[in-house]
């Protein structure tokens, strides 16, 4: 081989030689250049996928969120209906309407579980040794209270309502008014005496002179379950607007503004004697014909068959009780109230005192749709005139403040007694 064959040789092998290398160094370029580029997408993949995974996890948790509070919500809904529906069960049961229903159908002795076809079927025994009566008895004969039905003779009747029957009487020589609990009450109901134990826990404990006084009672239920008062032949509703069904226009006079002043006074000084005992008494059916006047017209808060012991900071929740025009609307919606609800109804006795017209006459609405506007529209009667000439500009604020639709906003009853007796005490100077 000849020199310029060796070169030739060489030359080749060394472009060869710079070609493998150059392939290599490119093929490995290219690696490297993947392998840094796949560690990158794959990242971008899984951040992706997380941020998905964490959207669909918030909405998750917003749903348990808005399943949770819609089951509280519906749970409450629950709780005011069951009462609700309790609430018409007692007034079916106390005016025979479930006794008609289970009679139209026939129903009678396969009713096991309605306690007013138990009743159907049996006569009703002798309750004195009920539970529920049974501390009152002890503790009406040790206090010397406890009325033989014998001592007492009853007369004429002078009043009625769905559970009872009022009679005036005589015992031991005083004039009295008696309340005679009807036998079917108890019969229908089978928490008649229950309620009338209520009722006498509440009066024979009250000590006050605008609250009607327990003189004695006859503990005998079905037919001997008598409340004994003192006799008071006039209620606020008669004395306002005279005797009879209430006429669309004002018959009798109005009594003298100092006397209507007065006698809110007195039933808030009752009422506030109510609140502070322990546990706290809420009469819940607050109206003027459940407020009675004496001979010198001083008034007597009464009719405690609705009323509740509360203890404090607690709630009652019971459904309608009382009546539409004067009832509160937490108390129209079943929600939980306290003692602002007989607040809330002070406030439309003392607008009616000082209107001298019934609540609500002027919307020629009934009582249903009354308690309607109430809830829905916060719908009040029509207030005083501040142009009345009777500086009734404080009254007035103090009326809508007691029937305010927050019971937070109502003024407590000591509130009210001490702005009334202020009032009362510059009105008495005036009229010197």
């Amino acid at each position: 081989m000849n020199l310029s064959e060796s070169q030739s040789t060489h030359n080749n092998f060394s472009r060869q030689t710079s070609k493998s290398k150059s392939g290599c160094c490119r093929g490995f370029s290219s690696v490297r250049t993947v392998s840094s580029t796949a560690p990158t997408s794959q990242h971008h993949q899984l951040q992706q996928l997380y941020q998905k995974l964490e959207l669909k996890v918030s909405g998750l948790e917003k749903e348990v969120q808005r399943q949770t509070e819609l089951r509280v919500m519906y749970k409450k809904r629950m709780e005011k209906t069951q009462d609700y529906l309790k609430y018409c069960l007692q007034i079916a049961q106390e005016n025979g309407i479930l006794d008609l229903i289970i009679r139209s159908k026939g129903e009678v002795s396969q009713s096991p579980l309605s306690p007013h076809a138990h009743a159907l079927n049996s006569t009703p025994t002798p309750s004195h040794n009920h539970p529920n009566l049974m501390p009152i008895l002890h503790q009406a004969k040790i206090n010397g209270w406890f009325i033989n039905p014998n001592e007492i003779q009853l007369g004429e009747k002078i009043g009625q309502g769905t559970t009872a029957e009022i009679h005036r009487g005589t015992w031991r020589g005083f004039d009295v008014a008696v309340k005679c609990m009807s036998a079917a009450f108890f019969g229908k109901n089978e928490n008649g005496v229950v309620f009338f134990a209520q009722e006498v826990e509440t009066l024979s404990k009250q000590r006050h002179r605008f609250v009607l006084h327990l003189m004695g009672a006859c503990l005998d239920p079905p037919h001997h379950a008598w409340l004994v008062t003192e006799y008071l032949n006039t209620t606020l509703k008669e004395w306002l607007h005279g005797p009879g069904k209430r006429p669309k226009q004002r018959t009798a006079p109005l009594p003298p503004f100092e006397d209507r002043v007065m006698r809110a006074l007195e039933i808030a000084q009752a009422l506030h004697y109510l609140h502070e005992q322990k546990p706290k008494v809420i009469h819940r059916d607050l109206k003027p014909s459940n407020i009675f006047l004496d001979d010198a017209l001083h008034v007597r808060v009464a009719d405690f068959g609705h009323a509740r012991f509360l203890g404090d900071d607690e709630m009652a929740l019971t459904g309608e009780t009382g009546t539409y025009v004067y009832m509160a609307p937490e108390v129209i919606r079943c929600e939980p109230y306290d003692e602002k609800c007989d607040v809330y109804s002070f406030g439309i006795i003392l607008n009616e005192l000082l209107t001298g017209n019934y609540p609500y006459i002027e919307t020629q609405l009934g009582p249903a749709k009354i308690a309607m506007g109430v809830v829905e529209d916060e719908l009040r009667p029509v207030l005083a005139s501040r142009d009345d000439g009777e500086q009734l500009e404080e009254l007035i604020d103090l009326i809508c403040l007691c029937w305010n639709a927050n019971p937070s906003t109502r003024p407590p009853f000591a509130t009210i007694s001490h702005t009334l007796k202020s009032y009362v005490k510059r009105l008495l100077q005036i009229s010197k």
